[in-house]
């Protein structure tokens, strides 16, 4: 397949597009390259991509209306996965504007592009932030998701919903992945794992919020990618069954789905920091702190829906996926 991948110079965009090249396809790449955080590590993502043939990568940003427009008009993509969003809950409080025009315009505009050039199946991101406080855990895609908590999340629920509608309206088939804490090599340098594993090794304390009582469902990014391939795979259908138990239901015969991509399980954060502190040798200085604006003590996704369209588990346990973002970490820093 000619698969589209925005953000493609991400966290996740980098090893989606590793993934699907190591799988035969051919990925046509897109990215602002915006400052957000160092854009060096994003540019030595994509030399690694750019050694494939297969790969093709061009600077655009998902809000620039003409560039999408003439994207969409000089390819034809099989399916795309729409990785490309201005990320980071806490920054959303801040720069709101920035999150409106990358992640609900830009996301208009993938839309916009998939509808008028035939795309099969649009697959792209959204986030556990979307519950917000809302249902009991483990989450699952019936609970209400209709009171976010932050900017960020509300975009990305705008997402789901604009998604919806163009099934409805034009048919083609989409699929919403509600990414929970994703981690590992290459990682996002505004990440806790990142900044934890930075600051222990420069002798710094680390910032540990609501004194530490927090929960995450932490999700190697490979396992991540794995159920990335596995819905490209399984493309979404109409499914009345899955619609039974929603607080509104309304999807039974629009070829429209949401899913829970996670752990579907909990670690406590100080666990967490046990872990690198372990696997890095040296002890953290932690500085409790209260929680922070717009955050949440718990999150846990139930993984059940993903699982049977396409056989989805997480196979990573926690400390090995730490042990691999330290030894890479080591190795891209030279520490």
């Amino acid at each position: 397949m000619r698969i589209l991948v925005t953000g493609a110079a991400g966290f996740v965009g980098f090893h989606t597009s590793r993934r699907l090249l190591g799988l035969g396809h051919e990925v046509v790449g897109i990215d602002n390259l915006n400052d957000y955080y160092d854009p060096r590590i994003k540019e030595d993502r994509l030399a690694i991509l750019g050694e494939s043939d297969r790969f093709v990568f061009q600077r655009l940003d998902l809000a620039d209306r003409a560039g999408m427009e003439a994207l969409f008009a000089s390819n034809r993509f099989d399916a795309a996965v729409n990785l490309a969003a201005q990320a980071g809950v806490r920054n959303s409080l801040t720069h709101p504007h920035q999150y409106t025009e990358s992640n609900v315009t830009g996301f208009l505009n993938v839309l916009e592009g998939c509808r008028h050039s035939g795309v099969d199946h649009l697959v792209f991101a959204s986030t556990s932030s979307v519950y917000g406080k809302e249902g009991h855990m483990p989450f699952h895609e019936g609970q209400g998701v209709n009171h976010p908590i932050t900017l960020y999340a509300a975009t990305k629920k705008a997402n789901e919903m604009m998604a919806h509608a163009y099934s409805h309206l034009f048919g083609f088939r989409t699929t919403g992945l509600r990414f929970f804490t994703v981690y590992g090599p290459w990682g996002r340098p505004d990440m806790a794992l990142f900044l934890f594993t930075k600051a222990i090794l420069a002798g710094e304390p680390i910032k540990v919020f609501n004194h530490g009582e927090m929960w995450r469902d932490f999700t190697y990014v490979d396992d991540i990618v794995s159920g990335i391939v596995g819905v490209l795979e399984n493309p979404a259908e109409p499914n009345p069954a899955w619609d039974a138990d929603a607080p509104d239901p309304g999807t039974s015969d629009v070829p429209y789905r949401v899913l829970n991509i996670g752990n579907g399980d909990q670690v406590k954060l100080t666990e967490f920091i046990d872990a690198i502190e372990g696997e890095l040798g040296i002890p953290a200085k932690r500085e409790l702190l209260p929680m922070q604006p717009g955050d949440v003590s718990a999150t846990y996704a139930s993984t059940e829906r993903l699982g049977a369209i396409c056989g989805y588990r997480s196979s990573t346990p926690v400390r090995e996926g730490i042990r691999e973002f330290v030894r890479w970490y080591r190795e891209y820093y030279r520490v």
